[in-house]
């Protein structure tokens, strides 16, 4: 049985200047989609490495690529054409990519998605592709690059084999100076984690078992064979943080964490707790950079009341991000004085990269529905806030 889908495909937008590494990067996620059919929106079809995909046939500017992805040559006004074409249930996409470049200010994109119409998607994020060996020359020529890395959710450094240590944390510094609170992720090649843009899905591309080899599977041969398995150390340049409560999230305490949350904070993903908030749902969260999301999805009745979050960035504390969201629980304390604990900062800053919720152990804590002096009033009230971040029920999809 396959997995059930999202309802909305995440939408990413992939920026960056000529000689960058964008397409490397584009066709880098190609290659390694960690199980995922990407839908991939661009205006120069040439710039991508058909003939190393293989292309199984085409119909107007669509192109359906050999490993289940399908691409778009498309201009500005056709891009909600296109994104209506792709999010099809036909289609059985998991996530898209727009290549900037020649569309327009990455910004512009960017507001385009935040106002579309279409229900089946949502913001990904902006990721901005820069060549660390000529940020300068780069700068002289286009100034207007400090403005999208402002407004960059991810910024990959590019090509960062190309200089030595010291200007490598000089570039990295610089970028924090333009007033970026942005993660800044290091890659030579183009080779980032899939992970970092999209969650990886368990599902083969056939599922009668048996496939004929793809070009996907030569690639990652190669690679391995070529740079002593660095394809699969890619997760080693940001770090990913799993967070597991059985005390329901206080919503106001919640907020103030997600509106405040640190530089290099890049995504933030799962489910949260609000108990007395609203007994009968859960919230699935989707926050990427600055763009923030709530959910509401019935609980099912056998389902453990957790809250479940995964938070990914680059030069994150663990230890930190841990003490914060503790603090947002509801407060119960024990015989102790001591408030219950979900999983400790060493826990979490030694947990293995990738790991699950689930994984993360907790401690036992009474759920909130047992304080019987609880103002539920009051805990209504405070999910106002929350209800900010919730789609009205006429945009859902």
């Amino acid at each position: 049985m396959s997995p059930t889908r999202s309802p909305q495909i995440p939408v990413v937008v992939l920026a960056g200047f000529l000689g960058s590494g964008k397409t490397t990067l584009l066709n880098h996620l190609l290659r390694n989609r960690a199980g995922n059919r990407i839908g991939v929106i661009v205006n120069d079809f040439g710039a991508i490495e058909i003939d190393a995909m293989t292309v199984a046939g085409q119909v107007g500017s669509t192109v359906s690529l050999g490993n289940g992805c399908l691409c778009c040559a498309v201009d500005a006004s056709e891009l909600d054409t296109f994104l209506e074409t792709l999010t099809r249930p036909s289609a059985r996409l998991d996530v898209i990519v727009i290549e900037a470049s020649g569309l327009a200010e990455p910004q512009e994109l960017v507001r385009m998605l935040l106002a579309s119409d279409n229900p089946h998607i949502r913001y990904g994020g902006l990721v901005e592709v820069v060549d660390a060996a000529e940020f300068g020359r780069t700068r002289e020529r286009h100034p207007e690059i400090d403005r999208h890395l402002a407004v960059a959710d991810l910024v990959v450094l590019n090509k960062t084999d190309r200089v030595d240590e010291a200007e490598h944390a000089r570039l990295r510094a610089g970028v924090a100076e333009l007033g970026s609170r942005a993660a800044v992720i290091s890659a030579v090649h183009g080779r980032i984690d899939p992970e970092l843009l999209f969650d990886p899905v368990l599902r083969p591309d056939h599922e009668d078992g048996a496939r004929q080899l793809t070009f996907e599977d030569l690639f990652l041969d190669e690679c391995q064979e070529g740079e002593d398995g660095h394809a699969g150390h890619l997760h080693a340049a940001y770090e990913s943080v799993a967070f597991t409560s059985r005390e329901p999230m206080d919503p106001r305490r919640f907020l103030e964490f997600l509106d405040s949350r640190p530089e290099g904070l890049y995504r933030i993903k799962g489910f949260a707790d609000f108990g007395a908030g609203d007994r009968a749902n859960k919230y699935a969260l989707h926050a990427v950079g600055r763009f923030l999301r709530f959910v509401p999805q019935p609980w099912s009745r056998a389902e453990p009341r957790l809250t479940q979050l995964v938070l990914i960035g680059s030069g994150i504390d663990a230890g930190a991000l841990y003490g914060q969201l503790a603090d947002c629980r509801t407060r119960t304390p024990d015989s102790t004085g001591k408030p219950h604990t979900a999983t400790s900062p060493d826990a979490a800053r030694n947990a293995p990269h990738g790991a699950r919720p689930e994984d993360a152990p907790y401690d036992e804590a009474p759920h909130d529905e047992d304080r019987p002096h609880e103002d539920r009033e009051q805990h209504e009230r405070s999910m106002w806030g929350v209800l900010r971040y919730v789609q009205r029920p006429a945009e859902a999809p």
